[in-house]
């Protein structure tokens, strides 16, 4: 099994992680525009890892690297955005585990503090959290929506690590011995 998955293309698993992002995305707008569950900043902070991961998936299709150093440099990219990704929901996961009395207070809107403040606070204003983002709105099978979001994550995780599974098929001419 692992030859077969070793001999998958560079576009092969960029296309398959690509339609995951897109899966991950249309989940996340359905419960926005169709349920009526607001994001909360890292919420946001998570629909950026995604696109920053189907970014780097769609030019890895298109270019569709031949050597190893294409494959590894497509994996590491998206293995960032994908372990941003992770990091955020378990954070968010973290925050919903808080006790009532330890949960952050809320503080002003996304949209307010990108207007207002540079990036790199706005970041460290969010990452540490708030109490809009430690309400849990919504449950599907007794999880929260980071704890999915994470589960999406991890599996789309498997992607840049098949990258790099491809980056050490046997080139062409060699036989692989495994």
């Amino acid at each position: 099994m692992i030859d077969d998955l070793r001999r998958l293309s560079v576009r092969e698993w960029s296309l398959a992680g690509l339609a995951f992002c897109a899966l991950m995305m249309a989940v996340a707008l359905g419960l926005e525009h169709l349920v009526g569950l607001e994001p909360c900043p890292l919420c946001i902070f998570q629909r950026v890892a995604v696109l920053a991961a189907a970014a780097v998936f769609l030019v890895a299709a298109i270019h569709d690297p031949e050597g190893r150093a294409g494959a590894v440099t497509y994996g590491l990219l998206s293995l960032v955005a994908v372990g941003g990704g992770i990091a955020v929901a378990g954070r968010h996961l973290w925050l919903q585990s808080l006790p009532a009395d330890e949960v952050p207070s809320c503080g002003p809107g996304l949209d307010y503090m990108m207007e207002i403040l540079p990036l790199q606070q706005v970041l460290a204003q969010v990452l540490s959290g708030s109490g809009e983002c430690a309400e849990i709105d919504f449950l599907l099978l007794g999880i929260s929506l980071p704890g999915w979001t994470l589960a999406g994550f991890l599996v789309l995780a498997l992607v840049p690590l098949g990258l790099l599974l491809a980056a050490n098929r046997p080139r062409r001419g060699y036989h692989w011995q495994g």
